[in-house]
């Protein structure tokens, strides 16, 4: 698979600035990529590689502007069943909901029909003050 849609999650930033770097890492190695920040389930090809860079927000939320595409995943009868997917959560351990929006999305997107293509990767951010190196070591390991 060559098409990867890098679709966002992100409310301060890092999750768009993690995606801009996968794609970067991708476009290197010969793939096409479409990044979606403000994400629309009608403008997304459903025979890409789907890459999820999502925060966790609050309590476990979702951000802004990925709520209308999930909000979309689960309202509209799209069939889902031949996209491939992968996960990138971001968040702080120092909280119970850890990761919990990209898990979320994660476990929605299997109930809907979709295949996990590469393992869920978690990004502390305590951990990890640049998140895109994991990112990139992930990416490195599954994808090229």
């Amino acid at each position: 698979m060559k098409n990867v849609s890098i679709i966002t999650g992100s409310t301060l930033g890092a999750a768009e600035y993690v995606g801009d770097h996968i794609a970067d890492l991708l476009e290197e190695m010969d793939f096409t990529t479409d990044i979606h920040n403000q994400p629309n389930l009608d403008e997304i090809d459903n025979n890409s590689l789907w890459i999820l860079v999502v925060s966790t927000h609050g309590a476990g939320d979702y951000p802004d502007n990925i709520k209308p595409f999930i909000q979309q995943l689960q309202d509209k009868n799209k069939d889902t069943s031949n996209v491939q997917f992968a996960v990138v959560a971001i968040g702080d351990s120092n909280y119970d909901t850890f990761c919990a929006a990209g898990k979320s999305l994660q476990k929605t997107l299997i109930k809907l029909g979709a295949t996990e293509k590469y393992p869920l990767l978690e990004i502390d951010v305590t951990q990890n003050s640049i998140p895109e190196e994991p990112a990139e070591l992930w990416v490195k390991q599954y994808i090229c």
